[in-house]
């Protein structure tokens, strides 16, 4: 038997494969399928430009579109807007000729019972109840004629003088007014 020892080995260098590339004269239906290949690649290369032509086009089409529609609807909101104002200073203006004729209303009725708390009081009192409706009667009749605006510039003027009191006062109408919300259930 032969023993291998590690002196004897040696490598002799393996030199590498190479191929002949096949000419088309070898394999005729490689070329035509190349060529095929080839014209679909082209084919579909024209096509995704035909896509993304049509997709430019389409987009700025639907660009233009809704820049119209984003402008009517900024127009009908617009409109809507005004509409809605001009509604809610009809319902203020309302609202103030209601507040004011009762106002009115009250101190009509305190002046008609003005006698009767002299009768049942004194005149002091008398006196007391025929002021508050001279006082209420003045109100009213102010409220009346001031606009909504001058009304609303008014109390603006009242909260920065006043800030602690016009807390106060919105605590109470607001404690009162969830009574009588609460109560009405």
């Amino acid at each position: 038997m032969a023993e291998f020892s590690a002196t004897n080995t040696t490598t002799t260098p393996v030199e590498p494969v190479t191929t002949k590339p096949e000419t088309n004269t070898t394999n005729p239906h490689r070329a035509e399928a190349k060529s095929r290949f080839n014209a679909a690649l082209d084919e579909a290369k024209a096509g995704a430009a035909a896509l993304k032509a049509e997709a430019t086009e389409r987009a700025g089409e639907y660009r233009t579109r809704a820049k119209g529609k984003g402008s009517d609807l900024k127009g009908d909101a617009r409109a809507y807007g005004d509409q809605a104002k001009g509604k809610a200073s009809e319902l203020a203006t309302d609202g103030k000729h209601k507040t004011s004729e009762a106002i009115i209303s009250l101190s009509r009725k305190i002046d008609e019972n003005a006698t009767y708390v002299e009768e049942r009081l004194g005149p002091k009192y008398g006196d007391y109840a025929r002021n508050a409706s001279r006082k209420l009667q003045e109100t009213g009749t102010r409220l009346d004629e001031k606009s909504v605006d001058e009304l609303t510039e008014d109390a603006r003027e009242f909260i920065r003088r006043n800030p602690g009191t016009s807390i106060g006062i919105a605590a109470v109408t607001g404690y009162f007014l969830s009574k009588l919300l609460s109560t009405g259930r």
